[in-house]
């Protein structure tokens, strides 16, 4: 199981070996990398000093500053900016995607593109949200994609819309999602320095439906990776993209 690959296609293409299958729990798209500021689409386009000067904006929560200057670097850029994305994530899901094991089930980071995953997605990948598959007589249900931030990544959704989809999973054996749950010990990023948005509608439904577990990524670096809610035992699988190392579920 992985979550938050962000560009990490090398140690995908192993991840699921001696597996049943393969999870993955989104963000597979490297847009900025926060620990080496020379990758990502971002530094592509605009080069590492601006990609310094954003990541120091944005690490200091100065968000307004942080959206008017990158507003400065794209208008600078010749071409539409959603197709200048569009087309680094494209070149970017060719390579997540094919690096893919068969099975793998999959589902949204909130920096993913879902209305392009059909496109690369193949017949040994299934991707869902808000759905529910049966994996080796055990019952996992998938939410992906996180809620609304000042970061405004491309699939952020209103807390209702997100809560509508764990309500349409329901009672399950695992319960996998990118995001938390809304507790401060999984959502503080301790290298970040802030408090990410977790979900309380999640911590909700495992109080409620009790899985045997409950799994997902997005926090990087958390205060702490794993506890019990009641019943249920929270694991965050880990940031894939520096580790290279997946987590194993097994039963």
């Amino acid at each position: 199981m992985v979550s938050d690959v962000h560009g990490n296609a090398r140690d995908l293409a192993g991840a699921g070996d001696g597996a049943d299958a393969l999870i993955c729990l989104g963000d597979l798209v490297l847009f900025l990398d926060y620990a080496d500021h020379s990758r990502g689409i971002f530094p592509d386009l605009f080069g590492v000093a601006n990609a310094d000067r954003i990541v120091e904006l944005r690490t200091a929560r100065r968000f307004a500053e942080a959206r008017e200057f990158g507003a400065r670097l794209w208008a600078s850029v010749d071409g539409d900016r959603a197709a200048l994305i569009e087309g680094a994530v494209r070149r970017q899901y060719a390579e997540m995607f094919a690096a893919f094991p068969t099975p793998t089930y999959a589902t949204y980071g909130n920096v993913d593109m879902p209305a392009l995953w059909p496109e690369y997605a193949g017949p040994g990948t299934t991707v869902l949200d808000g759905e529910r598959v049966e994996i080796g007589g055990r019952v996992f249900g998938f939410v992906g994609g996180g809620l609304r931030t000042p970061m405004r990544t491309p699939y952020e959704i209103d807390d209702e819309e997100y809560a509508a989809k764990i309500e349409a999973v329901g009672e399950v054996d695992v319960l996998c999602t990118h995001i938390p749950p809304e507790v401060p010990e999984l959502v503080y990023d301790t290298v970040a320095r802030r408090f990410e948005r977790g979900s309380r509608a999640l911590l909700d439904a495992i109080r409620r439906t009790r899985p045997r577990y409950a799994l997902f990524g997005h926090v990087h670096q958390p205060l702490s990776r794993r506890m019990r809610i009641g019943a249920t035992e929270c694991v965050n699988v880990g940031h894939f993209a520096s580790t290279g190392k997946p987590w194993a579920l097994e039963w």
